[in-house]
């Protein structure tokens, strides 16, 4: 089930979130200091300036720092999308092999950024450079998958401000003051990626002749099949229930019939459901096809059509909906 892939969504969200803080400067007297930017606990930082023996050295080569560390990750289920669509694009080194993908799971990153300054000046310097550009939130472009060059725009939201003034000890401590912004990335994680088109048999014939004459043969036997989808693989609802099924209903209401036609399949929460024939908004159906289970739906459920392009995106290991039987053809 858990095949290895690595689209280094996590990593790229990280880094492009750091890239927001890293030029940042203030005005000291009559020069300009560069705020330098790590990635690391806070902790780590105060805990090397304490521990300086040099208590003289410039403050502009200890302080002002920035560090930013990755604290969390939870599900946003505010932006959960259907869990089975898919995607299709075409690769974008050559357009050619057709990529497809489930849709993304969203998953809300949490960060904090330290900035710490000796001077309070300096330290207001750093924040009103950084504030305005969050109201509450900064949409950052983040290149979440490049095999498909999926790009998404990421909301970054400032979810609020603490300021410490840590000056204990003796005459001799240093004074820091610490300002801690905590941030919300709402970005979104892909699956891995696979080709739409791998190496599936299409159709299959078998011709059998009798005696030793091809030229005049008097009995053959033929075998030809054609793959078939048993479920949606495109995603693309045609119409919703507009009533609730039970397991044993041999009629489905629905809000629309547009795109819908008798003899097809559809596609319901994974019931491949016959459409028989058509009235009006009533379908009347054959439930359970395909070894597929007749179980209860609700109403507004999606109804999903199967046909050709569904045909197209048959996954290895999908049996087509074959029992294994042979349907016999005697030509005379």
């Amino acid at each position: 089930m858990f095949g290895y892939f690595y689209n280094e969504i996590l990593r790229r969200t990280i880094i492009s979130f750091g890239t927001l803080f890293n030029n940042i400067s203030i005005q000291q007297e009559n020069s300009v200091v560069n705020v330098p930017l790590s990635y690391g606990p806070t902790q780590k930082f105060l805990a090397r300036i304490e521990q300086s023996p040099d208590l003289n050295k410039p403050t502009a080569i200890t302080l002002p720092r920035m560090s930013f560390e990755f604290t969390g990750l939870t599900y946003d289920s505010s932006r959960k999308v259907t869990t089975t669509q898919q995607f299709v694009v075409k690769d974008p080194s050559d357009n050619t092999e057709t990529k497809k993908a489930f849709m993304p799971v969203p998953y809300n990153m949490q960060f904090e950024l330290s900035v710490m300054t000796k001077l309070n000046d300096d330290a207001l310097q750093i924040v009103e450079q950084i504030l305005p550009y969050f109201q509450p939130a900064y949409n950052l472009t983040v290149d979440l998958v490049s095999t498909i060059q999926e790009k998404k725009d990421i909301p970054v939201v400032l979810e609020n401000i603490t300021m410490e003034d840590d000056y204990e000890g003796d005459f001799t401590k240093r004074r820091v003051l610490l300002y801690t912004f905590r941030f919300t990335a709402k970005t979104y994680l892909f699956g891995p990626v696979s080709s739409a088109t791998k190496d599936i048999i299409k159709k299959a014939t078998v011709n059998y002749l009798t005696g030793t004459d091809t030229s005049n043969t008097e009995r053959a036997l033929t075998y030809s099949v054609e793959p078939r989808a048993i479920k949606n693989y495109t995603g693309d609802a045609a119409t919703n229930l507009s009533d609730d099924v039970t397991k044993t209903a041999k009629t489905i209401n629905v809000d629309s019939v547009s795109g819908l036609n008798a003899k097809t399949y559809v596609d319901l929460n994974g019931e491949t459901i016959y459409i028989k024939s058509i009235d009006g908004t009533k379908l009347s159906v054959i439930r359970g096809q395909y070894n597929t289970a007749a179980v209860t739906h609700l109403k507004g459920d999606g109804v999903f059509v199967i046909d050709s392009s569904d045909n197209a995106l048959i996954e290895e290991g999908d049996d087509f909906g074959f029992s294994g039987t042979i349907s016999w053809v005697l030509m005379i």
